[in-house]
């Protein structure tokens, strides 16, 4: 299908400009001025509306298979579609947890016949599968997911000999969760003989502190540093962690260090590390419970800060979705974790529009950073010759997070009531007119993304 869209600004690269796009076969064919000429099968005309790289998400959990009561791959591929992601990468908590190269492919087998979006799986390490995760190939996979602390699905890696093998060995990138068990387990147990179940507001914030993190964090580090492994740090929660990474630069599809080696140790920010602050538990309480915790006032805006000076490279959501009768358990029972996949650009959106991040800057770290971060096979940016993921993002229409168009098959979100002041009109994914002003056209799946490494 031939599909030509006229008179969008264009982000990419550092640079706003008005051009045509035409797409054919999936591809970029053409970026130029006065494409109008051309016959195609789809015109759109993104007239006063920016065209942007579609977003892509390096953390998500979509809970296929095992735990489909809370979501599926097709159901969240489909609201991130909405919300302009266009590829995403999930991770191997699922049940059974994805520890062999069968039970991974099983997902993409999954994937393939259901996810509007692009994807790919994480496989995911234990303390005893190290002959697995050796298997794993690093053009097919976009990397190794270890959990340096508890989290849903408790996957703890915490042996040290296996920490050193895997750093060692690993075949391509692996992504870390931060969080020092030792720590957590004796602040849970202080905290629950001391509070019982009356729990003040910001527990959770008190118990995974910024102590656990800044441990399990500079300990990652170290370990990477020692054995040269490839590092990415996820969903860095506190500012103390941010001062653990140095300021990267994007370049010929690598992110270098200002002395232009290459930047081995990378790092994640999320989106709701970024937009609530320890103030909103007392109104949204479980809803925002996640790991690590979301933390106060001056950890939010150093996240910020270290995002903007290159220091953390990419933004993810996490995503995370439970049903709402699993939330609204006390404290102690309620799970970790929150959806956001639909609304990660809205979020960033609504920051350019309050002048702390401009829309440069937003395509950087959604889609051209976190490309060169796993070194993605043509995507990411919006050049010829690249696969078509793009978003078509309309800044002067508003929309308010209700019931009624939250697309996450659990139904909820902590951001019910908020307007955001943008609206993705139009999701392209590899070429196809995935999401066109509500309207889902799923006659065509996803593709499985490849990586050069």
């Amino acid at each position: 299908m031939k599909i030509l869209i006229l008179n969008a600004a264009i982000v990419n690269e550092g640079t706003i400009a008005e051009k045509d796009i035409l797409v054919e076969n999936g591809l970029i064919s053409r970026i130029d001025n006065d494409l109008q000429h051309i016959v195609a099968d789809k015109v759109i005309d993104a007239s006063g509306q920016y065209a942007i790289p579609g977003v892509i998400d390096d953390q998500v959990h979509f809970r296929e298979p095992g735990l489909t009561h809370k979501a599926s791959i097709g159901s969240e591929a489909r609201a991130g579609v909405a919300g302009g992601v266009t590829s995403f990468m999930e991770m191997p908590n699922t049940v059974p947890n994805a520890l062999t190269q069968g039970l991974l492919e099983d997902k993409y087998q999954i994937a393939s016949q259901t996810s509007l979006a692009n994807y790919s799986f994480y496989m995911g390490a234990s303390n005893d599968n190290y002959e697995e995760v050796m298997k794993t190939d690093p053009a097919k996979i976009c990397g190794i997911k270890i959990f340096m602390g508890s989290s849903t699905g408790n996957m703890l890696v915490d042996a040290p000999e296996t920490l050193e093998n895997l750093f060692s060995n690993a075949p391509t990138l692996i992504a870390v969760h931060c969080e020092d068990e030792a720590t957590v387990k004796a602040r849970l147990a202080q905290f629950k003989e001391q509070f019982g179940h009356h729990v003040p507001y910001n527990i959770h914030a008190l118990i995974r502190n910024e102590e656990a993190c800044y441990t399990s964090s500079s300990y990652a580090v170290g370990l990477a540093k020692r054995t040269g492994a490839r590092l990415h740090i996820l969903h860095i929660s506190t500012g103390d962690e941010t001062h653990l990474f140095e300021k990267g630069v994007r370049k010929n599809g690598k992110i270098l260090l200002e002395n232009g080696q290459e930047k081995r140790i990378t790092s994640e920010a999320c989106v709701h590390h970024l937009w609530f602050d320890e103030n909103d538990y007392k109104s949204l309480g479980n809803q925002i419970k996640c790991n690590p915790a979301i933390k106060n006032e001056w950890h939010k805006a150093q996240i910020l800060q270290s995002l903007l000076d290159d220091r953390i490279d990419v933004i993810a959501t996490d995503h995370a979705p439970h049903t709402w009768e699993e939330k609204q358990q006390d404290y102690w029972q309620a799970p970790s974790g929150l959806p956001l996949l639909q609304h990660s650009l809205p979020i960033m959106l609504e920051f350019y529009k309050q002048g702390k991040i401009s829309l440069e800057r937003i395509v950087e770290k959604m889609s051209h950073s976190v490309a060169d971060c796993f070194q993605i096979e043509k995507r990411g940016y919006i050049r010829e010759g690249y696969w078509a993921d793009l978003a078509l993002v309309d800044l002067q229409q508003s929309v308010t997070v209700s019931k009624d168009n939250i697309l996450y098959q659990c139904g909820w979100s902590p951001l019910t009531g908020t307007t955001f002041n943008s609206v993705v009109t139009h999701t392209l994914v590899s070429g196809h007119l995935a999401y066109e002003k509500g309207v889902f056209h799923e006659e065509k799946k996803g593709q499985r993304m490849s990586f050069v490494r």
